[in-house]
């Protein structure tokens, strides 16, 4: 590698390497860098291209490689410590804990060299004049590792105790190590207050939140706090995703999946790292990643996927069984070379105990995309006990009839098996005429026949009445299927007979309103295939309705216990609703169907008032009634129970998470968009309703503000998001929503692509306002992300489109972000300042031709805004070497703007108070810069003033005041000295 021709080259090249990816490839870059030091001949160059070498090698897969430069180093330090500048000494120091640390992770080397080394690090710390609590925690490593807890206490104990020095370890990793030994010791709660201060962000370095977080997965699971540790996968996960070196964290994720029930997830990490299964380079970690292997594949073992195949070691298709046999053999023999190292067998105790934990939780959603779950092998049906087949035979028509008669869930499933057993068995003509009715009910349009056999049946049973509710029902099946006018034919027939049979005592209730009904509905069907929607046939119409009012009053007062009138009933109020809604009387069909929902539940049927409630809701959604919508889907999804099919669930809760979105109830609205997520994967509708709902989460999420679990849903959401099923506005949408997550999480140059990939297809609607925002925030992206051209040439564009929509804030904005990035630029100041005085011009022209007040108001507060950024630019835009005249006059310039902010901040009154009063302050710096502390102190006092009588706890009054007593103070010192 040529180019490294200076010591200043070769620290360039370290800090650019620094920025790379962990891995190999950053590692080999190191080692060129130091072959390059070597030939400069100047020692520090080699000091700090070892010392480089080495932080690269503790932070990859080749962490057993760090010990040679480490070694080199400590015998350079030896031999010629004047060689070493200040920081090096202290880097020297620093790394001695990374090499107590990194033999404990290397069963190849004796435990007698770790505790000899253990004591070179105290004398050296000693010597150094360092504090005893970086070698406590040290040793406490060497001890928890062993398992000699007594010693790990003390020493425990004596970390905590030492005095925090420039040796300690940062506040955020000492949590993490100490959190970790409450959890060894079964005190999980405890573990988890620990790390409360880095969970929430107090304490953060290069490694931290990311290692935490994903310690705390497992105990949060076992704690019953499967949502926070939810959270804390979809945080942690992106941290530990791109860090090659944070193997043993990824273990914690993995682990994690297996032990809630996300086994399809587990499978996919894997598949994302398959050098973690051979990386040889940390021993350690290494047999944490087998352990998880072996736990997850354990886990599909006992769903019965023993024969799926599986991520796994490179060279060979692998089943989970076979996986979970290696990874199993593999762990526990890394786990035998550390306990024969160690003289214990705490470490193979552990590395057990990890792989044959059990689940904590059924399935825990994650809200993010996945393959479906994988399905547990059928299970072989449970033997029956001994008895005859007609005994058996008997029992299953008791239990079908139970079912039918009280209209369970899982009546037509009864009678099949009622059917199979009755194979070859002699029945009566009643028994086979129910047999083959339930028969025709499960076989659709294909069954018509076998309700005509199933009513000659019930004629031979002697029960005429149930024979022409059965031709009924066939009528009703034709009907469904399209057949609606020889429907309508072939159930006159059985509605006169039933008539004359009731009227003669030949029939009862149940068998007339079977009839009645099935006659009412086949009349519905004639409502809903006329084609005239818009205005439909009143004599269609009139009929349905007296059809229904006559089911009606035929069940009214008939009810009572028999369930089923009682479920006639309320279907009937229910086709009252379809027929005012029909008849275009929304509010009307709202109040039908609550009705007929109420009986249902009243009839002891909830799971057949979830349709009417769904449909009250949709109802009561577009009449604006949310409160009623959002009562009639919670009742839906509470009635449904456990009967509601995945699909209807799904729909459900999204239904009820876009509700409470709009009430502004966003964590609730979260949890069912959540439940949505899952629910649609379990139906095989992931692609579909599932991306629409991940799309949603993400979206009430990052209005929470939970940055990083928004961006891993909404990750997740785009791959299955597309413009032919979901609409172009949701892409946008959810990329742009992504964007915003990515910016608040610092990562800016993803944050652009996902902004500028917004503004793409935005660029070909009418309405161009989404395209100039979009513009404008990928604008900012790219600045933020050390990308000044291209961050010009967006906010250039965005200028263009806010110009095109007459909008002049998003202009005069663009122009001043662009006049900064001139200024960071070339540090010329006339391109900036062409910039800034455009948008001067720009808004002062705006003023001009503005009737309406409030725009004016607002145009005059861009006005001011954009005078104060000219005076704070003006005021960068001379060097600090440069001559006092430049200062002065750049300082002339500045303030001369910054007066001008002032005077229109107090043209719009007090409602700019604390604008103005910044303002102010602003200029009275520079007029203290400029010798003049007269003026300075009188703007400081009219400051002090424009706040008499102001909220003591507003916080903007304090900080003003505060300021403008700092520059009084300072000015009156100034003139008195002088």
């Amino acid at each position: 590698m040529t180019g490294i021709t200076d010591f200043d080259a070769l620290r360039r090249a370290m800090a650019e390497n620094s920025e790379e990816p962990e891995g190999p490839a950053r590692n080999a870059r190191a080692e060129q860098l130091l072959a390059e030091a070597e030939k400069l001949d100047i020692p520090l160059a080699v000091i700090e291209a070892l010392g480089h070498q080495l932080k690269v090698y503790n932070y990859s897969s080749e962490k057993d490689k760090m010990f040679v430069p480490f070694a080199r180093l400590l015998r350079m330090w030896d031999e010629r410590p004047e060689d070493f500048d200040e920081y090096e000494v202290h880097s020297l120091h620093w790394v001695f804990k990374w090499m107590s640390s990194g033999m404990l992770g290397q069963p190849h080397i004796p435990l007698a060299s770790i505790e000899k080394w253990l004591g070179e690090m105290e004398h050296r710390y000693r010597l150094a004049g360092h504090s005893e609590r970086a070698v406590r925690s040290a040793e406490f490593s060497v001890a928890s590792h062993i398992g000699d807890l007594a010693r790990a206490e003390r020493a425990y104990a004596a970390w905590l105790a030492a005095d925090r020095d420039t040796m300690a370890d940062c506040h955020a990793c000492e949590l993490h190590s100490q959190g970790e030994w409450q959890v060894r010791r079964g005190r999980d709660a405890e573990a988890l207050d620990l790390w409360a201060p880095v969970l929430e962000g107090e304490f953060t370095c290069a490694h931290e939140p990311h290692t935490v977080l994903a310690s705390s997965l497992a105990p949060l699971l076992r704690l019953g706090r499967p949502d926070e540790a939810r959270a804390h996968h979809l945080r942690g996960f992106r941290l530990v995703r791109p860090m090659e070196s944070m193997r043993g964290a990824y273990a914690d994720h993995v682990e994690f999946c297996a032990l809630s029930g996300n086994e399809a997830r587990g499978l996919e990490l894997l598949a994302e790292r398959p050098a973690y299964f051979t990386d040889s380079g940390n021993p350690r970690s290494g047999l944490e990643f087998l352990s998880v292997v072996a736990l997850l594949m354990d886990r599909l073992t006992v769903l019965g996927l023993g024969d799926q195949r599986v991520p796994g070691p490179p060279g060979r298709a692998w089943t989970a069984g076979e996986l979970a046999v290696h990874a199993r053999v593999e762990a526990l023999a890394l786990a035998a070379r550390f306990d024969e190292r160690n003289g214990t067998t705490y470490v193979g105790d552990g590395a057990r105990a990890r792989m044959d934990q059990r689940p904590s939780v059924e399935r825990l959603p994650l809200g993010v995309r996945s393959a479906a779950r994988p399905a547990p092998a059928p299970v072989a049906a449970a033997t029956l006990p001994e008895s005859s087949p007609e005994q058996d035979l008997a029992a299953l028509l008791t239990e079908a009839r139970r079912l039918s008669d009280t209209l369970r869930p899982h009546a037509v499933e009864a009678w099949s098996a009622v059917s199979r057993a009755a194979e070859g068995v002699e029945l009566d003509a009643r028994d086979r005429a129910e047999i083959a009715d339930h028969q025709a009910m499960d076989r659709g349009p294909e069954g018509i026949a076998l309700f005509e056999r199933a009513a000659e049946l019930y004629a031979e049973a002697g029960d005429p009445g149930e024979a022409l509710a059965a031709r009924a029902r066939g009528a009703y099946v034709r009907a469904l299927a399209g057949e609606v006018d020889e429907a309508l034919a072939v159930i006159a027939e059985p509605y006169d007979g039933v008539l004359a049979l009731y009227s003669e005592s030949a029939t009862g209730v149940r068998q007339t309103a079977a009839v009645l009904m099935s006659r009412a509905r086949v009349l519905m069907r004639a409502v809903h295939e006329d084609p005239s929607v818009d205005s439909p046939d009143a004599e269609v119409m009139a009929a349905a309705e007296a059809a229904v009012r006559e089911v009606l009053a035929l069940v009214e007062g008939h009810t009572g216990d028999d369930v089923r009138l009682a479920a006639r009933g309320a279907e009937g109020q229910a086709m009252l609703a379809e027929l005012a809604l029909r008849g275009g009387d929304a509010e009307t069909a709202v109040r039908l169907f609550a009705k007929a929902s109420a009986a249902f539940v009243g009839a002891g049927l909830p799971w057949f008032a979830v349709e009417y409630e769904a449909r009250s809701a949709g109802l009561a959604h577009q009449l604006g009634d949310v409160t009623e919508a959002e009562r009639a889907l919670r009742a839906a999804l509470e009635h449904g129970g456990p009967y509601l099919e995945a699909p209807g669930r799904a729909q459900l809760h999204l239904q009820l998470a876009e509700v409470l979105g709009g009430r502004g109830r966003s964590q609730e609205a979260a949890e069912h968009a959540l439940e949505a997520a899952h629910w649609s994967d379990e139906a095989g509708e992931g692609p579909t309703l599932g991306a629409w709902a991940r799309h949603q989460l993400g979206g009430f999420l990052l209005r929470q503000g939970r940055w990083a679990e928004a961006a891993e849903v909404l990750e997740s959401a785009l791959p299955d998001l597309s413009a032919e099923t979901h609409g172009d506005g949701a892409v946008v949408q959810t990329q742009w929503w992504l964007g915003d997550c990515l910016s608040e999480l610092g990562e800016h140059r993803a944050a652009a692509e996902r902004r500028l990939q917004a503004a793409e297809i935005a660029r070909e609607w009418p309405e161009q306002h989404d395209h100039a925002t979009l513009a404008h925030l990928a604008a900012e992206s790219l600045g933020q992300a050390g990308l000044p051209v291209e961050a010009d040439q967006a906010y250039a564009r965005a200028g263009e489109l806010w110009r095109s929509l007459g909008n002049v804030h998003g202009l005069v904005r663009s122009l001043r972000a662009r006049a900064w990035l001139a200024l960071r630029a070339d540090q010329s100041p006339d391109s900036a300042r062409e910039l800034m005085s455009e948008g001067i011009e720009e808004c002062e022209v705006a003023l001009l031709v503005t009737d309406d007040e409030e725009a004016r108001q607002r145009l005059t507060g861009e006005l001011g805004h954009t005078h104060r950024q000219f005076g704070e630019l003006l005021a960068r835009s001379v060097a600090e070497e440069a001559e006092d005249t430049a200062i002065q006059a750049a300082f002339e310039d500045a303030l001369a703007q910054t007066a001008e902010a002032v005077a229109v901040f107090a043209a719009l009154g007090e409602g700019a108070v604390h604008t103005r009063t910044a303002a102010e302050l602003a200029a009275g710096w520079l007029e203290a810069d400029l010798s003049r502390p007269a003026d300075a102190a009188a703007r400081a006092r009219g400051v002090l003033k424009a706040y008499e009588g102001a909220d003591d706890g507003d916080e903007t009054v304090a900080a003003r005041r505060a300021e403008a007593e700092q520059l009084l103070q300072l000015m009156e010192e100034q003139t008195g000295h002088q």
